[in-house]
């Protein structure tokens, strides 16, 4: 295993892990340089390179799969277990991270479809005083700038208080209620921007839409899209685990680099994100969800125009409601996102119509961004895409 080293100050300054959205599940592709791709390898030989690169990087183990039409291949290089030597699974279990917030997104587009809600009400009409402090004022932030992170609210995990006992994964099972998190955020900083003034990737936002499902609803927002997601999609190996900190059944061991020594880091928190990031899942579930939700199958033809709106993040990046919108070096256009919590780190690529895709998770992430792992495999996924 190479060796790398993480000082504490990591923790802080990579505490935008998830906020990553953006982050590794575009600008590590764009940064890689990708131009032309060799024509003679196919997507699937592309991305089993990276993923043999990626393992070389120092990556335990990868995992990839490129989808187009009815056609599927799979990719995995290294292992899933360090102990047992488990070759990695394509089939097995991984934390999806920020991937959780499409998810979300679609409940929450679901129910205003239904009429139960608007993404224009704002987040004082579902949850009074759940955002009220230091200059924050929930009466002005819409559901609609939670979900496409122009609230302007602080991300809760860039704080020390959270992010350093995360990394340190010292006690998976410490309770961290949501209005908890809401609050740590709000005591962050004043308000830099206006609500709709700017982009600004914040778990806040999504912890906050999580609240909202269970006001209109009265459930918990993994009841929810367990009954409106998970079971109508047949999604037989995704969850979204509330308090219970480990992994079952086939799954990859999720591991962390600190300092000289690597970590099993399997078992973590999953109440730091909640509906920010909490789910499990595997490349076949995930795509079966994108696919569904990028062909309009589960949401009205208005949602999906809201889903697919944009904001600016660079010239070449839009996020929209729960997903990314990417213009990709060799000129294609790709939508996606990424999802990375301690021990994984996973991403995902679909056409417009959902009918190729391609996605790729490795089990090493330490909550520092830029590695040559990510580098190496983000530009595969890419080449890979745009050699469909």
């Amino acid at each position: 295993m190479k060796k790398l080293n993480v000082l504490g100050t990591a923790v802080v300054t990579a505490a935008c892990l998830l906020a990553a959205g953006v982050g590794p599940a575009t600008a590590a592709t764009r940064a890689a340089g990708s131009s032309a791709t060799t024509t003679a390898q196919s997507p699937a030989d592309i991305l089993r390179a990276g993923a043999q690169q990626g393992v070389a990087d120092g990556y335990p183990g990868v995992i990839g799969m490129v989808r187009k039409g009815d056609a599927t291949q799979y990719v995995h290089a290294g292992v899933g277990d360090l102990v047992n030597k488990v070759p990695a699974d394509p089939k097995a279990k991984y934390r999806i991270g920020s991937n959780t917030k499409a998810f979300v997104s679609t409940v929450l587009l679901q129910l205003e479809g239904e009429g139960k809600l608007s993404l224009d009400d704002t987040v004082d009409r579902w949850l009074p005083g759940a955002v009220d402090a230091n200059g924050y004022d929930g009466s002005k932030i819409t559901v609609r700038q939670l979900l496409n992170h122009t609230s302007g609210l602080p991300d809760y995990f860039k704080s020390v208080r959270i992010s350093a006992p995360y990394f340190l994964n010292a006690n998976p099972r410490e309770v961290f209620p949501p209005q908890n998190l809401v609050d740590v955020a709000l005591g962050m900083r004043a308000p830099t921007t206006r609500p709709g003034e700017k982009y600004d990737y914040s778990n806040t936002n999504y912890v906050l839409a999580g609240m909202v499902v269970k006001a209109v609803t009265g459930e918990e927002p993994a009841t929810e899209i367990k009954h409106r997601i998970i079971g109508p999609l047949g999604l037989s190996d995704t969850t979204f685990p509330t308090s219970d900190p480990a992994l079952y059944g086939n799954h990859l061991n999720g591991y962390v680099i600190r300092t000289i020594f690597i970590n099993d880091g399997t078992a973590s928190n999953v109440q730091v994100f909640g509906s920010a990031g909490a789910m499990v899942s595997t490349l076949d579930d995930l795509a079966t969800f994108s696919r569904a939700l990028m062909a309009g199958k589960l949401l009205k033809p208005a949602q999906m125009t809201e889903l697919k709106t944009t904001v600016p993040v660079t010239a070449d990046v839009g996020y929209g409601l729960g997903i990314t919108r990417t213009e990709l070096p060799c000129g294609k256009w790709a939508w996606g996102h990424n999802g990375a919590v301690l021990g994984y780190y996973n991403n995902w690529l679909s056409s417009e119509d959902g009918t190729e895709q391609v996605l790729h998770a490795n089990n090493e992430y330490h909550l520092l961004l830029g590695t040559p792992g990510q580098t190496h495999t983000g530009k595969a996924l890419t080449d890979a895409f745009c050699a469909l």
